[in-house]
């Protein structure tokens, strides 16, 4: 990101260098704030936002699950992603809502939210290949992390909550010190929840199957958005528990997020799955993908929302 970007800040654009907030505000001291990631595509239609209403309903359910009070309607919010689009630099291709608690009016530090302001902000930065270009043809070397998944009961799980994800951020940083592109995480009945950032799919016995959301992941708009297709190629798409043994017999397996895309797992905890690389039907999921983001199949241009 450039440092003429432009960051839209409670309703207005400002300058990058002037997009700023008090060091008291609640949400940088406890993580009380909600989030999403939603990826900018080049078409030939012009550049286009995956699936923004979509994402930006999640983040306003994200935000109620927390109480906080988003002071725009969806349809605000849709248009000023849309505008941060448009005067982003052309390397562009990551959209970041964030809502926060702001600094209480007194200077008050503390839990209680109830007289804190709601500050939200929309910059749009560079992202690329997020798990890394090289292993979107030959997979991602994965471990599984000594750390797990906060259970139903000690985490909402299926809200985008900035505090949630410093379990993911130990997570990754486990996996990197160990060699690892990415870290899979097991939720507290020991079975397959998600990546750090990323839902899982596998492939095996002929069917594609994916944790359900009783198995503590989020409702990905990807994963979505990828069973759609699956099903419309002509695949059975499962969502069930999946254990970690059986995720090492499986003859594909791979990874969705709007910052993964689809990316293909290679190996886990050192066990190849399948070929090692991306499987037949993986690489036809990714193709396919690829083809919906960049305004290519018209079967799903709904998809596409062109800034």
């Amino acid at each position: 990101m450039t440092n003429d970007s432009k960051i839209w800040m409670d309703g207005k654009l400002v300058d990058f260098e002037k997009a700023s907030v008090h060091v008291l505000a609640h949400g940088l001291h406890y993580g009380s704030g909600v989030f999403e990631g939603i990826r900018v595509y080049e078409t030939e239609q012009g550049r286009a936002i995956f699936r923004l209403r979509e994402h930006m309903m999640r983040f306003l359910s994200s935000a109620k699950v927390i109480s906080l009070k988003i002071p725009y309607t969806l349809d605000e919010l849709c248009e000023a992603c849309r505008v941060v689009v448009r005067t982003a630099p052309a390397d562009g291709d990551y959209l970041r809502p964030l809502a926060f608690y702001g600094m209480n009016p007194a200077g008050n530090i503390g839990l209680s939210t109830e007289k804190n302001p709601t500050n939200v902000i929309i910059a749009c930065t560079h992202m690329g290949a997020y798990v890394g270009a090289d292993q979107l043809e030959h997979g991602a070397k994965v471990i599984t992390s000594s750390w797990e998944k906060p259970s139903n009961r000690a985490a909402m799980l299926n809200a985008k909550i900035n505090g949630n994800y410093i379990n993911s951020v130990v997570a990754r940083m486990e996996a990197n010190s160990r060699g690892a592109d990415e870290a899979l995480m097991l939720n507290s009945n020991g079975t397959v929840a998600e990546g750090t950032g990323e839902n899982i799919f596998m492939v095996r016995k002929g069917k594609l199957v994916t944790p359900d959301l009783a198995s503590g992941i989020l409702e990905g708009i990807t994963k979505d958005s990828i069973m759609i297709v699956a099903k419309d190629l002509g695949y059975i798409v499962e969502e069930r528990p999946i254990t970690r043994s059986e995720l090492f017999l499986a003859d594909e397996a791979f990874f969705t997020g709007t910052a993964a895309e689809v990316t293909p797992i290679g190996t886990i905890d050192d066990i190849q799955i399948g070929k090692g690389k991306a499987g037949e039907v993986t690489k036809a999921l990714q193709s396919t993908f690829s083809d919906i983001v960049k305004g290519k199949n018209p079967k799903y241009k709904a998809w596409l929302d062109l800034v």
